[in-house]
């Protein structure tokens, strides 16, 4: 289980909880910092990774979107500056962010996730890259390609593969097998049926939830804002952390 905290506070807190490893989430960084998803710029995001993995002790997988580049040439080096603020693991999607083609070409696809490769492996350490497929989360749900191109990547190099937006076992268990030895990471954003322990049964290797823990955190303060906005009242406060147990948390006592 890979949690996704959102600023170093968030970080310290889930590596107090005792999780093994952590990773940022490009949504919820972008919306502590009044931006959109995919909307802050590649040094703000390196100079983030750097602050996140200075917070805590843990592993730090890094969302490193699509790599601030479209060029494999230009992925490689976003990705050698990645690896310099400490992370453990970096994720390139194949995503370009055009609507209307809202998928890298495959075979440009492929030779971005070896430039990565290249770059992590000149670094001289052993940063994991884990190649994603976003199939599934730009309207294009289709089985047989999404596992084509996680195939394809696990072949240029990839540690670890990623498929996010699937859900149904039928879909999980079918790219586990597809990839395997490799392992699979999955994306859980929303309620659902599936505990942890059955995840791990249909053979995944890691979990993570992007933004969902920045949304939850949201959707407290949103409702408890609107509240006092709307009603002048404060029952939004019911549910909310102690400053004793926080200030003991970050070493006030």
């Amino acid at each position: 289980m890979i949690p996704n905290p959102w600023d170093a506070g968030s970080a310290r807190y889930l590596q107090s909880l005792g999780f093994k490893a952590l990773a940022t989430t490009s949504s919820g960084f972008a919306w502590s910092q009044g931006r959109p998803d995919n909307g802050v710029a590649r040094d703000r995001v390196l100079a983030h990774l750097a602050e996140m993995a200075a917070a805590t002790d843990l592993p730090l997988n890094a969302d490193f979107e699509s790599g601030f580049a479209a060029d494999p040439a230009g992925v490689g080096e976003n990705v050698r500056l990645a690896v310099e603020t400490g992370i453990a693991g970096l994720s390139i999607e194949d995503s370009t962010g055009n609507s209307s083609a809202p998928l890298f070409e495959l075979n440009e696809a492929v030779e971005r996730v070896r430039a990565a490769r290249r770059a992590i492996d000149k670094s001289g350490g052993d940063t994991l890259l884990i190649a994603r497929a976003e199939c599934f989360l730009v309207g294009l749900p289709d089985l047989d390609m999404t596992i084509g191109r996680l195939t394809a990547y696990s072949n240029a190099g990839a540690d670890c593969l990623y498929a996010p937006g699937i859900r149904s076992t039928e879909h999980i268990r079918a790219i586990v097998q597809s990839v395997h030895p490799k392992p699979v990471n999955l994306l859980v954003s929303a309620p659902g049926n599936l505990s942890l322990r059955q995840i791990a049964d249909l053979g995944v290797r890691r979990v993570s939830v992007g933004g969902g823990l920045a949304r939850a955190a949201w959707g407290g303060f949103m409702r408890a804002s609107r509240e006092i906005a709307e009603h002048g009242t404060f029952g939004g406060f019911a549910d909310a952390a102690s400053g004793h147990e926080l200030n003991a948390l970050f070493g006030g006592g």
